[in-house]
């Protein structure tokens, strides 16, 4: 028997197995790797966790939509008394500029209701951000004091019913009127009206929305505008409009609704001018002369949303698998040969079933550590070029899609793993299941977002292709070397002759260490990245119609690209960890979980490896083989050390089946059975009456 706690305080207790035959047991240090989890802004998540263990910022589940939409606003103000909101924004008004800690801390609160984070995230991360980070100093003082003491609650009017991720072809117009000094704020059909705005609802009495900015005759592109919305009694100001989005999928803790707006003017000051201007004259000056560029540098200030969903989705992912993991080392089905029933995480089916998404877990929490890093060093000014926020972006737009599926997959796995338990509310997994559903498009869809990816992969990410179409991009792709396209991706060519030695033990051999590993997950991206290339050729002697069809032929091959590579980003990060620890117990353990991880993608992959000549049939066979045989069998036994390296304390879980009680429940069970055959009370079982006249005869 091992005991693991999940916090110092649980009295956890569950069943581990014996280290596999012929392995050396290692042991984990626990806390030194909880620490390396909660890496550099340790002390911002703690802080946030302390907060979601409070009963009165956790989801109430027996309330209802209104209900609990009220109780949301409450917590935010409960943020605000804490002083849980003012990290990020500038010390001149009351802010501590920490804008990795920030976002460290924002997606924490997840763990205590996802439409808690959301909520918080729209009011500071997106309407009070984009005032920060589109305007200036005058708009800094006139709107963020209020902003962040939630007196100002806003909305963030950028997505359309007509346009989500298309940002650049939002319908509602912003028209300036010299007369009057004004802007005149207007949509001018149905879908061009703002849609699925938090706050937009019932809480919000102002919004940055997003228009196209006219003066002059001319159109300059989308621009933020900061626009009231409703009188201090809760009703639309003249001229705006809107609608509850009502009962959701999940999420219902917000005020989701719509907005339109009829010739609504503000005063031209109005504009939130940092990245582009017009004077009383109508006027228009930019610092950034090229529109496109203007367009991605602006909506490249609001990158901090991908972040923070990557960061929740990976915390959400450690709770689905903390509860499944305890869950599946007590509970006790079918025989085993003898009297006692076996665990389900002894079970060779369950362990392929969580434990590879445990490996992803740790992959996703390293890259997300990464990325973060990077997000604070452009934001705060140590490392911010053009180069360096186009990195950011397409580090956005690699790991928001990986992380914020793969915590929908581990989360319906979680719960079908844990059988009915995992459907009962108590337990959370079908609930956080219907939350984070509406992830996977928040802030872009996923794969669009790819999409971005893969033409970074395919060129620089030049100032002509950020802002090209289909067929333009064709072309310009088309025009470029592939093998420098490929060497800025910082791309390896594999160097591996591939011979069948004929002996899938054997052949393990040649596949199993980490430069291997990184050999062959790098050569998939780089050889799809030239095969492409290569198909788009020909587009540079098409029309542009024709172009932009050939380009759309090959879509889905881009986006399967792109995310070969985001998994390669994560297996990296997975790496670079694991070789900085210096424990030799856990770093031994974390090599297996990272090989796990390499393997299981390779694996998932291997009709490509093998059809490209990269991998023999026997090295195909031998990693699975490796991945049943050795693999999960050495991890099995480290299984809850590794999910309590999370630190979960049970405040966190707040599911019952990871409290203990199924061990409970299961030990009664035994003893009960136990005391019955001691006393010779136990019936015979009639399958034995059988055998033994069997034996008779």
């Amino acid at each position: 028997m091992t005991t693991l706690d999940a916090s110092p305080a649980s009295t956890h207790v569950a069943e581990t197995p014996a280290t596999a035959p012929g392995d050396a047991a290692p042991e984990i240090d626990v806390a030194a790797l909880g620490e390396l989890l909660l890496g550099r802004w340790a002390d911002a998540r703690r802080a946030s966790r302390a907060m979601a263990a409070k009963p009165e910022m956790q989801r109430d589940p027996s309330l209802g939509m209104d209900a609990h939409r009220e109780r949301v606003l409450g917590q935010l103000k409960l943020l605000v008394d804490e002083g849980a909101v003012h990290r990020a924004f500038p010390k001149s008004v009351g802010g501590q500029e920490d804008n990795g800690g920030n976002i460290a801390g924002f997606e924490e609160l997840v763990l205590a209701d996802p439409s808690l984070q959301i909520k918080s995230g729209v009011q500071w991360g997106l309407f009070a951000a984009a005032i920060q980070h589109l305007g200036t100093e005058q708009h800094h003082q006139q709107w963020l004091p209020d902003a962040m003491s939630l007196e100002l609650p806003g909305a963030f009017a950028m997505t359309e019913t007509g346009h989500g991720s298309d940002v650049s072809a939002v319908g509602t117009t912003a028209t300036y009127d010299s007369a009057t000094d004004e802007w005149v704020i207007h949509t001018p059909f149905r879908a061009a009206w703002k849609d699925y705005l938090g706050n937009a609802a019932l809480h919000g009495k102002a919004a940055v929305v997003f228009a196209q900015l006219i003066t002059r005759g001319v159109n300059h592109g989308v621009h933020a505008f900061f626009v009231p919305i409703r009188d201090d009694q809760g009703a639309f100001v003249p001229g705006v409009g809107g609608e509850d989005d009502g009962l959701k999928g999940g999420l219902n803790g917000i005020d989701n609704g719509r907005l339109h707006f009829t010739n609504v003017r503000v005063p031209r000051t109005n504009l939130l001018n940092r990245y582009g201007n017009v004077d009383e004259h109508g006027v228009y000056t930019s610092p950034i002369a090229s529109p496109g560029r203007r367009f991605f540098t602006m909506l490249g200030t609001l990158v901090q949303g991908r972040v923070s969903l990557d960061g929740a989705a990976v915390v959400a992912s450690k709770l689905a698998l903390t509860i499944a993991l305890r869950y599946g080392s007590e509970r006790r089905q079918f025989g085993g040969g003898g009297d006692d029933e076996v665990v389900l995480l002894d079970y060779q089916r369950h362990q392929r079933r969580l434990l590879p998404r445990l490996a992803q877990t740790y992959a996703m929490s390293f890259a997300h550590e990464v990325f973060l890093d990077k997000f604070d060093a452009v934001f705060s000014g140590a490392a911010d070029t053009d180069a360096d926020r186009e990195d950011l972006e397409t580090l956005a737009a690699a790991l928001k899609p990986l992380s914020t599926w793969a915590a929908l997959d581990i989360l319906q796995e979680a719960r079908e793993a844990c059988g009915g338990q995992g459907f009962l509310a108590e337990n959370r997994l079908a609930q956080l299941r219907a939350d984070l559903d509406i992830y996977v498009t928040f802030e872009g869809d996923n794969n669009v977002l790819l999409q971005l990816v893969a033409k970074r992969l395919l060129s620089d990410y030049s100032k002509k292709f950020a802002s090209a179409d289909a067929g333009a991009l064709a072309h310009f792709v088309a025009g470029q070397v592939e093998e420098a396209a490929v060497n800025r991706s910082g791309l390896r060519r594999l160097a591996q002759s591939v011979v069948d030695f004929g002996s899938t033990a054997r052949s393990i051999g040649y596949v199993r260490d980490t430069a291997s590993q990184r050999q062959l997950l790098t050569d998939r991206v780089e050889t799809m990245v030239e095969e492409i290339a290569g198909k788009l050729r020909p587009a540079s002697k098409l029309s542009k119609s024709d172009a932009a069809a050939l380009f759309n032929r090959h879509q889905n091959a881009l986006i399967e690209t792109a995310h070969a590579h985001a998994e390669l980003l994560q297996w990296e990060a997975f790496t670079d960890a694991v070789e900085g620890i210096e424990h030799e117990g856990t770093r031994q353990v974390l090599t297996w979980l990272r090989d796990l991880f390499g393997f299981t993608m390779i694996e998932k992959n291997l009709a490509w490896y093998v059809i490209h000549g990269r991998l023999s049939d026997h090295r195909a066979l031998a990693i699975t083989d490796y991945i049943d045989d050795r693999l999960l069998p050495r991890l099995r036994p480290h299984a809850l050390a590794l999910t309590e390296a999370f630190g979960l304390a049970p405040e966190h879980l707040r599911a019952e089946i990871a409290t203990g009680v199924e061990h409970e429940r299961q030990e009664e069970a035994r003893a009960y059975y136990a005391d019955l055959r001691d006393r010779g009370l136990a019936p015979i079982d009639e399958k034995d009456l059988i055998a033994a006249k069997k034996a008779r005869r």
